[in-house]
């Protein structure tokens, strides 16, 4: 069923998505496990496994972090380790058509395609995002600079989408003209940005917002040691000390929102589960968290 262009979950299918999600999120940790690789579950995902043990009852999506050279770790990993027959690996390398900063995982044998992305060619499939997380300048004047031209970067690669999705057309007309500066050049000043990882005191997505109010990153030892945490019937690595993590990024992240504000953030124009979904959502439904 759809509402305004957008796919209204049944109960049951938002349900079969956090299977799916669940289930992608497994391998990763089973990827990163086998390759002495370290994650941690992020933002949403984290939130969610300290207040509902698990998914944000309404939530309809995953999110992952690591630091930049495990992210790197993690791509070649993928590239003999990942279950090829279930999911692939996709970024800008990967898939000439995808505009992001950050890699995804997506599940083969599925289709999953955000509103007003409908135009763009990118691969399809349900989906995971996951972050690399960069080092941000100590020395404050030059750490302002720094996220100016995150910010910068990052509305450059969201011109392809931002020039059909965006609110009026005088918006809609901008991100078209940004469109026209050449997607490799933004990769390419990520790139430099991200080679730059002395050890500094914060850390943040290049090409992602980061929690409003809080504009320059995240305290690195949150990322660099996570520890195991329950999410669902499974253990995955999250965020160390989580308190800290949650107030800082979702300030009293323990009283739910309106009820008129518990809706997915992904709202999808095309859906469609995999064919095996029903005997994939009994196995890991029947999982007991097991901790190494």
């Amino acid at each position: 069923m759809k509402a305004n262009g957008a796919h209204q979950y049944s109960n049951e299918e938002l349900r079969s998505l956090q299977m799916v999600l669940l289930e992608m999120l497994l391998e990763i940790d089973r990827v990163c496990r086998k390759n002495n690789i370290t994650y941690c579950i992020f933002m949403g995902t984290m939130l969610g496994a300290v207040r509902h043990g698990g998914f944000i009852p309404w939530d309809d999506d995953v999110d992952v972090a690591m630091m930049r050279p495990e992210y790197e770790k993690f791509k070649e990993a993928c590239k003999l380790d990942l279950d090829q027959s279930r999911f692939f690996y996709q970024d800008h390398e990967t898939d000439p058509h995808h505009p992001w900063g950050y890699a995804r995982m997506r599940r083969r044998d599925s289709e999953f395609v955000r509103v007003g992305q409908e135009h763009m060619k990118m691969r399809t499939g349900i989906v995971l995002d996951i972050f690399p997380m960069d080092s941000t300048p100590d020395f404050a004047p030059l750490r302002a600079v720094h996220c100016f031209y995150c910010f910068v970067l990052r509305k450059l690669l969201y011109a392809e989408a931002g020039r059909v999705a965006a609110g009026t057309s005088g918006i809609r007309a901008w991100y078209a003209f940004l469109n026209l500066i050449p997607r490799r050049w933004v990769f390419n000043r990520i790139k430099q940005l991200s080679m730059r990882q002395r050890k500094t005191k914060l850390v943040r997505i290049l090409a992602f917002p980061t929690p409003r109010g809080r504009p320059f990153g995240y305290p690195r030892l949150w990322l660099e040691r996570p520890e195991e945490i329950q999410f669902e019937n499974s253990i995955v690595f999250g965020i160390k000390d989580p308190d800290s993590f949650l107030k800082f990024s979702y300030g009293d992240y323990m009283r739910l929102p309106p009820p008129d504000q518990r809706r997915c953030t992904h709202p999808a124009a095309k859906f469609r589960l995999p064919s095996d979904i029903d005997g994939r959502r009994q196995e890991l439904n029947s999982r007991r968290p097991q901790q190494s």
